[in-house]
Order: structure tokens, then C-alpha cells, then sequence
């Protein structure tokens, strides 16, 4: 499943580029030929957005949980709800505070959902406590990348009209790093350029990939992981 992000909690309007939220990739149900491996069993997706993605989720899912803050999208996440071959709830919250209970999902979603929720730290140690040990998070974000030039271009934007203009999205946060210190365990994941032609923008450096809460629970159980070969 895939989602965009901006503010209220995960979101606040629009996002990339001055799109609006409703714009979607498929990147994590097997819709897409870069999801790693199918989904399975319970399923919460952090910012569904207009659920787009419902229809792409496989018979191996026994249930979706959709969060998304976003009173003007869940209306039509209800709509596309209803006409998904498994069950899917959509739920009204924030990343920072997900209305479910511990441990007690198979595998989390988030898609250009991080650059924008208000605490990144906090909305990972959420993610990280409704997985199950042995959880997987599927994740396709943006963040910092390239060079010097760049980086220092990513800070300058997120301290000036970055998040300004564009729902509050921040373009130098690090996923995978902040991913690391919740105590998951981080891989196989590899860089995108989006889109890989053209003109570079703040927010072109994408990580596509997985991470894991530990089977054994506690901060010993954070780990590094193994990044794609193929990564830039």
C-alpha cells in the first residue's frame, strides 16, 4: 500500500512537488515489481490517504487498519474501503498516536508519510510498538541524500519555505538512521532518485525497503541491516 504524507499528525494537505496527498505509488503491495515479498496477516497503514492502494492488497492479508488524519481523504479511503477484496478500516489518528493496541500487527506501511508528521521519533516508537516481534515495516520515503551541495540545499529549504509550501514536508530528515534508533532493525533497503531523469529537487533521494521490530523486544534488539548493492 502506499500513501503521501503531510502534517495533521501524519499530514497536513500537500505534499512533493505542490501535489495534493490524493496523488499515490504503488510501492509496497505487490502491485509493484520492488515490493520485496507479499504482505501477510494484519496490516496497519500509517496515511492511506484516498486508499487507492486497497484494491492492490493481497489474499494473504487477513485485515488493513488505515489510519489517516485527514477528514477531507477518508471519505473517499471509506469508498475505496468498501470495494477492497479484504477487510480495511479505516481509522482517524496521528502517527504519533496510533488508536490501536500493542503488538498487534504483522507488518506496518508508510509511504512519504515520515518527512511530515510533526515527531518522527515518537511516530517510529509508535510504529515500532504495534509491531509484533518479528514485524515488518514497509517503507518508501524521502529524505536526505547526494552530495554536500545538496545536503546543505535540503537544510537551507527545510529551514525557509520547504515545509511552508509544501504541507510540511521536510526534505533532510533521515529515515533510516531515525528507523535505526527505534530499535529496528534496518534492510534490505536501496536509494531511488525520483524521478531518475531531470532536474534534482530537495526532496528527490527516496529509500525503498524494510525494516523489522526484533524478535526479542528491548533497545538491544535496534540492529544495523544490509543495504541493497544496487543503492546509490
Amino acid at each position: 500500500m502506499a500513501g503521501a504524507g503531510a502534517g495533521r499528525g501524519v499530514g497536513r494537505g500537500g505534499v512533493h512537488g505542490g501535489a495534493p496527498r490524493v496523488r499515490r505509488r504503488a510501492v509496497c503491495f505487490p502491485g509493484s515489481a520492488r515490493c520485496a515479498s507479499p504482505l501477510s496477516g494484519r496490516v496497519i497503514e500509517i496515511g492511506a490517504g484516498n486508499g487507492l492502494d486497497f484494491a492492490r492488497c493481497p489474499a494473504t492479508v487477513s485485515e488493513v487498519v488505515a489510519i489517516e488524519p485527514e477528514r477531507l481523504l477518508r471519505p473517499s479511503a471509506v469508498n475505496a474501503a468498501f470495494r477492497a477484496d479484504v477487510p480495511v478500516d479505516v481509522v482517524p489518528g496521528a502517527a504519533e498516536a496510533l488508536p490501536v493496541k500493542s503488538e498487534a500487527f504483522d507488518a506496518a506501511v508508510v509511504s512519504l508519510v515520515l518527512c511530515s508528521v510533526r515527531d518522527l521519533r515518537r511516530s517510529l516508537a509508535e510504529i515500532r510498538r504495534v509491531l509484533r516481534p518479528g514485524g515488518t515495516l514497509r517503507f518508501f520515503e524521502h529524505g536526505v541524500g547526494g552530495g554536500r551541495v545538496t545536503r546543505v540545499t535540503q537544510r537551507v529549504a527545510d529551514a525557509t519555505v520547504w515545509p511552508l509550501r509544501l504541507g510540511g514536508c521536510h526534505s533532510a530528515r533521515d529515515p533510516i538512521g531515525l528507523m535505526r534508533d527505534a530499535g529496528l532493525e534496518v534492510g534490505p533497503y536501496r536509494h531511488l532518485v525520483v524521478p531518475p531523469a531531470g532536474p534534482r529537487v530537495p526532496s528527490s533521494h527516496h529509500v525503498l525497503g524494510a525494516a523489522r521490530r526484533p524478535e526479542l523486544s528491548g533497545p538491544e534488539g535496534g540492529g544495523g541491516g544490509a543495504e541493497d548493492p544496487a543503492g546509490r
